[in-house]
């Protein structure tokens, strides 16, 4: 250490100017990259323990003695107990083209960084463009004034600095040449009130709003409308007092929405590594380092609070406009038992052959049910027949066009779920079998209609061709490798899905 602070008292100049006036142009200077936020956009740390919670959930239990031995021991614990796909982290493109060039140039780039040494090691294997790399050891934390110490007592006050967060602010005004990558709003507060202007700004993001849209995959909210499903088919609206159940279902729609975009976090977030490897899900704003994980478990945890508030006042709003509900805590049983299940889902069972489809069909009914439970209006078996068979053939396509990509591109599965390329011809006839029942469930509800709901219900026969249309077309699409892998994205897109939803709305009015 005390030669640390010799190297502190003979390098104080901030701006790093004297190495230029001793004759060292700045492209000649050691160039030290950070790693985390800077060459790879993601934090790595953050991502080793996602990778713990998924692949050794027992582990959990012993970070907090890992705290307790200090950041630079947890680090080691952690790396040690888990490791990364460093090939597929999100790097910064922007940033590794230019120290390529930049390496190629014959300048000496450090990999500088406060992740463990075994992790940073690999990472510098990995990209080979590397002339050694400074990290935390497991005894001592690489980070601020640990690093800028560390820094001067290697290169005195000749190196440049690539950082990205306001701890990089000290480092940034004691160097050469300073350069950020997707730096922060409070270290480009901090440069400018040193009056430091960065040599190179190296952005490879996207905006915040967008990257938030695309993570709590608001067009999945439209898998809620089901939630309004009993409330329509019951003409709950020629009731006495129709607001209740409308503004019933109005606020559930609103607490699934919130409930689901958390999950969908949840799923997300434990998913990274598998979703970097994916072809289309590595773009995935946490997989892609668009946004960071922690910043996710907050949102997360903020959605879910709101849609148990919601939930809650949901008995108390519906009382006050209109009749109050038979059961007004089933509605919040209904988000209970979808919030588990979904859980369960994301940890587990989405694991396990078969059983995976059996409980997002699952997930599609409880929508149903919540919303009669929100609206106070029963919930009638052919509906609920309907919904498993329908849903479980979505469920079996999403699976089915997941492998028919995989095979139309001569790849193996890779995700865990247990399928393998010889299942398709089995998925697709479980898949067209269940669209099949579905279809009979629907006929023999509208064989048993009677006038009270519908003054001219044999309009309604005109259904089953329109429902036959749309499940054959969706399964010869998936058969040819043309549908996307989300049914639903497939369902709200298509302009010949959404004509036959106009049609069987205008059905169902005629029917009236």
């Amino acid at each position: 250490m005390s030669s640390i602070s010799e190297s502190l008292d003979r390098s104080g100049d901030p701006a790093g100017e004297s190495a230029e006036r001793a004759g060292h142009p700045a492209g000649t200077l050691p160039l030290c990259v950070d790693l985390d936020g800077t060459l790879v956009k993601s934090d790595t740390l953050v991502d080793s323990v996602l990778a713990l919670v998924r692949q050794n959930p027992r582990a959990l239990f012993r970070i907090p003695g890992w705290l307790a031995q200090g950041k630079a021991a947890f680090k080691r614990h952690v790396t040690g107990a888990v490791s990364i796909d460093v090939a597929a982290l999100p790097y910064n493109k922007p940033l590794l083209e230019f120290l390529y060039r930049e390496q190629a140039a014959g300048r000496e780039i450090w990999l500088a960084t406060a992740a463990d040494r075994t992790l940073a090691e690999r990472v510098a294997a990995h990209q080979a463009i590397f002339r050694g790399v400074l990290a935390s050891d497991g005894a001592h934390n690489l980070a601020g004034d640990n690093k800028l110490q560390a820094f001067r007592q290697k290169f005195g006050a000749r190196f440049s600095y690539i950082g990205n967060a306001r701890p990089d602010l000290p480092i940034l005004r004691g160097c050469v040449q300073p350069m950020v990558a997707n730096p922060d709003a409070a270290l480009m507060a901090g440069l400018r009130s040193a009056h430091v202007v960065p040599a190179h700004i190296f952005r490879d993001e996207i905006p915040a709003g967008k990257a938030w849209l695309k993570a709590i995959r608001l067009h999945q909210w439209a898998k809620n409308a089901l939630i309004f499903l009993p409330l329509l088919l019951a003409h709950a609206w020629k009731s006495a007092h129709p607001a209740g159940p409308v503004l019933g279902a109005a606020i559930a729609f609103l607490a699934f929405g919130l409930c689901a975009s958390a999950t969908y976090i949840v799923n997300d977030l434990l998913d990274i590594e598998a979703d970097r490897r994916h072809h289309s899900k590595r773009k995935r704003p946490f997989a892609a380092g668009n946004l960071p994980a922690i910043s996710g478990v907050g949102v997360l945890l903020a959605f879910l609070a709101a849609s148990l508030a919601l939930m809650l006042l949901l008995p108390v709003v519906v009382a006050r406009v209109g009749a109050p509900l038979e059961f007004p805590l089933r509605p919040l049983l209904w988000l209970a038992i979808y919030a588990v299940t979904t859980t369960a889902y994301s940890f587990a069972l989405k694991r396990v052959v078969l059983v995976d489809v059996i409980v997002l069909s699952l997930l599609y009914t409880i929508r149903i049910f919540a919303g009669g439970a929100a609206s106070g209006v029963p919930v009638s078996k052919s509906l609920g027949e309907f919904s498993v068979f329908f849903f479980l053939s979505l469920a079996f396509v999403k699976r089915f066009a997941e492998l028919e990509s995989l095979r139309l591109r001569d790849q193996a599965p890779s995700n865990g779920r247990g399928y393998l390329l010889s299942d398709i011809e089995q998925l697709r006839s479980f898949g067209t079998a269940a669209a099949f029942a579905s279809v009979v469930v629907l006929m023999l509800y509208i064989s048993s209609l009677n006038a009270e709901l519908y003054r001219h219900a044999e309009r309604l026969w005109l259904l089953l061709p329109v429902f036959l249309l749309w499940v054959m077309q969706l399964w010869l699409l998936a058969s040819r490798g043309d549908l996307n892998e989300d049914p639903v994205v497939y369902a709200i897109t298509d302009k010949r899905s959404l004509l036959l939803g106009v049609l069987v709305f205008a059905v169902v009015a005629s029917a009236i």
